[in-house]
């Protein structure tokens, strides 16, 4: 290798090694204050966020990630006005913590105002402590604010503003004048009442899902009995008598036009009524949950044939008065008249989407209507457009109804979903994971014997054989149901996450078992040195044995002469879930983590408070550390200067790195060399 090419081989190696663990700064803050009157003061918090990371709402569920939170430190010459204020955030299904949370990307601004009781010049001081995550991995971080508010001669309506700058690294006070600072805190005004639809790739591919969801419900709403029909009927009304087959063709493809107008006009008014809070509200809260279960109960009931959904004659005759004039109106009307007439059979598939949508992005109700328009009109232009084909569909008949029974089996289980929400999120503990599941192999069983034609309704025919399309379909809902059954004794079930209740609401998990009793019988190997800090409410999971406080496990470690394994992780960390579930679980690994280290699981947003006497002053930043998670954040990023997780260190028991840390990664075998070589280098180091 030459000289030149082995140079810069060095350098990135160098380099690599530097970026490997360092503390990330994701997040930077610009303070400065606005001084309404004599009396009264906003104190602005200004954050640019990186590109791809996300800073977290001060509004966040019990479960969730860290809330950005400001803490002001005691002072008698000002009080608080009222809450603090941010910009608007987005709502997203956020991955790392497989929930719904409010988010800003690139620019949050949040506002304090403040009445001051002083006529004298002074500082306001305190910590804005935040979490940010991007795509794989999460920090906790914090930054301190010093506002300088100066004694003031103004008049109670001021005729100036003073702009005070104070950046994160820099004590630097810089005074600007009137003008200048008008211009900023009007931007600020208008950056913090626009509504940013921020939507990153992931967000696209999601939407992009939900588009062709909708769009294959479209397709389905075709085959129902009051729908399918129609299109021969309404196809022969364009065609029919007329000479002028361009004309006849115009009005068909206004005609289908008008029905994605008409459907993505629904989504558009779904949008403007529901705001991003509205949005987050559907989510969590019990009221709108119980009341899409019980909707979507009624949906199947209605498909089952219990009773149908129809809307006032009236309206629909109105609307066919409409139609009769002809013309390109007269197509929008008739179109207006097929979605009143279908109302009976669409409004379960679009309530179901719309529903489904009004729980996500505020965009989705327009991209769901969008899909399900666009497949419901496509087959009225197709064969407006080429009539000859008219003669292949299939003819009406009672498998029309089987259609709609089998929609009524799907809405009754997807209805459980809401009842599953409300379940976990007010910790109930009355649908478990089993009961959830048997719920479920009991509908899709069911479903499959009706399909075989075991099982009628109302207004079902005779099955006297069954065709190639109906078997298909009665291999695929069995197929389904003997996947699922697993899923009562501890099978993971990934395919249907975010639709069953999770592992941890699982009453009876063979897999735990069988690996608790593994460790029992292994007990003398993985034995620990006393009983652990706080094992009352943090757990190891697959049979590990550990500590949760860092101090303690590593005088485990000098006791057993054994190196010590450290796992930064968190409570609401996913990406930490997927290296236990996939890597961890390992038994390869989990051999190696319970004969060769000392185990200490350090969780960084254990959000528990210490009495005082156990409080730390960090040596990194110099605050006071108050909580498990703080303090446990704080060794990371002091020993190690990282703040993100999931991070992995082995250290020998004076606390040294052995090997260099490791982050996400879901090669096992990666995982493996990793405690391979640091158990070699610490059996080397000991000799």
């Amino acid at each position: 290798m030459k000289i030149k090419n082995l140079f810069f081989v060095l350098i990135f190696f160098c380099a690599s090694n530097l970026l490997h663990a360092q503390i990330i700064h994701p997040v930077k803050w610009n303070f400065s204050v606005n001084r309404i009157s004599k009396s009264e003061a906003e104190l602005i918090f200004k954050a640019k966020i990186d590109d791809g990371s996300s800073l977290y709402s001060q509004d966040v569920p019990k479960d969730g990630p860290i809330p950005t939170t400001f803490v002001f430190e005691k002072n008698t010459d000002f009080s608080l006005i009222g809450k603090t204020l941010e910009s608007k955030s987005i709502i997203k299904q956020d991955q790392n913590f497989d929930m719904k949370l409010k988010v800003f990307k690139h620019e949050a601004v949040f506002t304090q105002k403040i009445k001051i009781l002083s006529g004298k010049t002074f500082s306001i001081k305190g910590t804005v402590d935040f979490m940010v995550c991007d795509e794989f991995k999460c920090s906790r971080d914090n930054a301190e604010f010093n506002f300088n508010i100066e004694k003031s001669n103004l008049p109670a309506t001021a005729d100036t503003v003073k702009k005070i700058s104070a950046k994160q690294d820099t004590s630097k006070i810089k005074l600007e004048e009137k003008n200048d600072s008008e211009k900023n805190i009007s931007l600020n005004i208008k950056k913090e009442n626009a509504v940013v639809q921020d939507i990153d790739s992931s967000d696209n591919h999601s939407l992009l899902i939900f588009f062709l969801l909708a769009f294959l419900g479209g397709l389905a709403a075709i085959l129902m009995p009051c729908i399918f029909p129609m299109i021969p009927m309404t196809v022969s009304f364009f065609l029919r008598g007329s000479e002028n087959k361009l004309k006849a063709r115009s009005q068909a493809l206004v005609f289908s036009l008008s029905i994605v107008l008409i459907y993505t006009a629904i989504g558009l008014g779904v949008t403007f009524s529901l705001g991003p809070d509205f949005i987050n509200w559907l989510s969590t809260h019990w009221i709108p949950n119980l009341f899409f279960f019980l909707i979507f109960i009624t949906f199947s009931a209605a498909f089952f044939g219990m009773f149908e959904l129809t809307l006032p004659n009236w309206l629909i005759n109105k609307s066919d008065k409409q139609a009769e004039k002809g013309g390109f109106a007269g197509s929008f009307f008739m179109a207006f008249t097929l979605v009143l007439i279908s109302f009976s059979c669409t409004v379960p598939i679009v309530g179901t989407i719309l529903v489904e949508a009004s729980r996500g992005e505020v965009i989705k109700p327009v991209i769901g209507m969008l899909g399900f328009s666009l497949a419901f009109a496509l087959p009225f232009g197709f064969f407006a457009f080429f009539p000859s084909t008219l003669s292949s569909l299939p003819k009406s008949g009672g498998w029309l109804n089987s259609v709609k029974i089998v929609f009524g089996f799907v809405e009754l289980a997807l209805g459980m979903k809401f009842l599953m929400v409300i379940d976990q999120v007010y910790h109930l503990n009355v649908i478990s994971r089993e009961v959830y599941l048997s719920i479920w192999i009991v509908v899709f069983t069911l479903m499959g014997f009706y399909l075989l034609g075991k099982i009628k309704f109302a207004h079902d025919t005779e099955v006297k054989h069954i065709g190639i399309p109906r078997l298909i379909l009665v291999i695929i809902t069995f197929t389904f149901v003997v996947y699922l059954i697993p899923g009562l004794i501890g099978a993971p079930l990934s395919a249907l996450s975010g639709y069953i209740p999770p592992p941890t609401s699982q009453n009876f998990d063979l897999n735990s078992i069988l690996k608790n009793n593994s460790s029992k019988e292994n007990e003398s190997v993985s034995s620990l040195c006393e009983k652990p800090k706080y094992d009352n409410f943090l757990h190891l999971s697959y049979g590990l044995e550990g500590y949760f406080e860092y101090q303690q496990a590593l005088q485990c470690a000098k006791k057993l002469h054994k190196p010590l394994f450290i796992d930064f992780t968190g409570h609401g960390c996913v990406n930490c879930w997927k290296m236990e579930q996939n890597v961890i679980s390992d038994p390869r690994v989990l051999k190696r983590l319970k004969e060769k280290f000392v185990i200490s699981v350090l969780y960084v947003d254990e959000k528990k408070s210490l009495p005082q006497s156990q409080w730390v002053k960090s040596t990194y930043d110099g605050k006071m550390k108050k909580e498990i998670g703080a303090i446990n954040s704080d060794i990371q990023a002091k020993m190690f200067n990282s703040n993100s997780q999931p991070f992995y260190v082995v250290v020998d028991t004076s606390g040294k790195l052995l090997v260099q840390p490791k982050a996400f990664d879901m090669n096992v075998e990666n995982y493996i060399r990793f405690l391979d070589d640091a158990s070699e280098t610490f059996n080397k180091q000991s000799k």
